[in-house]
């Protein structure tokens, strides 16, 4: 089952990102721009959600994203690293082609911070379940 978090208590509230428990791993879905105060309450509630779950992995899904900019890709950065202090893996799915050219354009490598093409593959490689060579794993060649 899964269980949002948000506001007091855990109930959800308009202006922040839900933060969804999947068993042990949390999901944060990001639509279009990131304030600055939704930014910093997503990054206060995330820290909270993974301290009260326990959870050992979060999953940033940015499909909804169409641009990321130096402030969005910062916070992505700034996540990982909380995340990472406080026991927990952190992967990127749903990056368009032109958010992963921005990325690179800006210099931004995104330190601690995995990525995986859906949440599938993210929830494997967090999970440890067949990791593919997408995510660093054996290669197999073919015959």
């Amino acid at each position: 089952m899964s269980e949002a978090f948000g506001g007091p208590h855990g109930a959800p509230v308009s202006n922040r990102v839900p933060v969804l428990r999947l068993g042990d791993v949390l999901l944060v879905t990001l639509q279009g721009d990131l304030h600055d105060s939704t930014a910093q309450q997503l990054q206060d509630d995330l820290a909270e959600s993974i301290v009260r779950s326990g959870a050992g992995g979060v999953i940033m899904d940015i499909s909804g994203v169409e641009i990321v900019d130096s402030f969005l890709g910062r916070v992505l950065a700034e996540i990982a690293a909380q995340t990472d202090l406080l026991a927990a893996r952190t992967v990127v799915v749903g990056m368009r082609p032109a958010v992963a050219i921005t990325l690179v354009e800006l210099g931004l490598t995104l330190p601690g911070m995995r990525t995986a093409l859906n949440t599938e593959a993210a929830m494997e490689l967090l999970t440890g379940q067949a990791v593919s060579s997408h995510f660093g794993g054996p290669r197999r060649e073919s015959q």
